[in-house]
């Protein structure tokens, strides 16, 4: 039930304003968002990387309703990938871009990509801007030589996103895919998008669903997602297990060992600001850990899914509210 009042509140415009005016509202979710703006999301990136961990940043910013506002998004898209390139944090140590770069690419994703929203690039308005906005994002991130990643959204999008992301890969085969493991066809669409040179970011879902499409039982999901697991990591594609749970990421490393997966065949990805010490432990252990890293000013909407993900923060969240603590 916490989940739900959750999800309902990311869409609430009341408890919005409740939440952006209160007093210290801004520096609680500094634990969770790098920043408003590219600069932020550099100077992080910087420091993770630093770490020896991997990044994908999210321009944060969706159900955009206006053509030029989602052109807005994709210049900050090119702009973001283009410092990433300047700064020489996108590229993986020791790749270049000879030849076309694909096969590499899709062996060694960049340190530093980007997760895409197809909803912040005018989905709603029309899918063929959509698509269009997202090959120039593809086109900015081979230029920088790194990947794009297409995020998951709600349930009602999904045939949509699958269209644009096969598309897209005509092109630009090293473009992520997003599973989410709460959705009851995930099974299914994890089989078919394992092979090989595909990569797949495997999540449990943060979206609203009515039960006839998702599960809504927090065993029901993990059984889901370890099925999931199963499929990713025994195919011939990119498995990226993105998941907090430790006994998941257990669970993810013996897969990984019954299917005679190389440390450098996979990657598990953590929230920013959500379990950094297990981050550094797995990177330590050899593993390939990648940070989701979101930053912009439309921070509400994410904020509470991942409240709703994970709601043993939510009393962090609200004694941070009213305190300085």
């Amino acid at each position: 039930m916490l989940r739900q009042a959750l999800l309902a509140a990311s869409r609430s415009g009341g408890v919005r304003r409740l939440v952006e005016n209160a007093p210290y509202s801004r520096g609680v979710v500094r634990r969770f968002i790098a920043g408003e703006a590219i600069g932020d999301a550099l100077r992080v990136t910087r420091a993770l990387i630093g770490q020896g961990l991997l990044v994908t940043l999210d321009n944060l910013g969706e159900d955009i309703r206006a053509a030029d506002q989602a052109a807005a998004t994709v210049d900050n898209y090119v702009t973001l990938l283009d410092r990433l390139r300047a700064a020489g944090l996108s590229a993986e140590a020791g790749s270049g871009a000879a030849g076309d770069g694909r096969a590499d690419r899709r062996r060694l994703p960049g340190r530093a990509e980007v997760s895409v929203k197809l909803s912040a690039l005018g989905q709603a308005l029309d899918e063929d801007l959509a698509l269009d906005n997202a090959r120039r994002v593809c086109a900015a991130a081979r230029a920088a030589d790194t990947t794009v990643t297409i995020d998951m959204e709600d349930h009602t999008t999904v045939d949509s996103t699958l269209r644009i992301l096969r598309t897209l890969r005509v092109d630009y085969p090293d473009t992520g895919a997003v599973i989410q493991a709460y959705l009851r066809r995930a099974e299914q669409d994890c089989a078919d998008l394992a092979y090989e040179g595909s990569r797949v970011r495997l999540c449990k879902g943060a979206y609203a669903a009515p039960d006839e499409v998702a599960f809504s039982g927090r065993k029901e999901v993990d059984k889901s997602y370890v099925r999931c697991m199963k499929v990713l990591m025994a195919g011939k594609g990119y498995p990226m297990l993105a998941t907090h749970d430790p006994t998941l990421i257990e669970i993810g490393g013996a897969l990984a060992v019954l299917n005679e997966r190389s440390p450098r065949s996979f990657e598990y990805q953590m929230l920013y600001g959500i379990r950094p010490h297990e981050q550094r432990r797995l990177v330590d252990m050899g593993a390939q850990v990648r940070v989701y890293v979101p930053f912009g000013q439309e921070w509400y909407g994410y904020t509470m899914r991942r409240l709703a993900e994970r709601p043993a923060n939510v009393g962090f969240f609200l004694r941070s509210l009213a305190t300085r603590s």
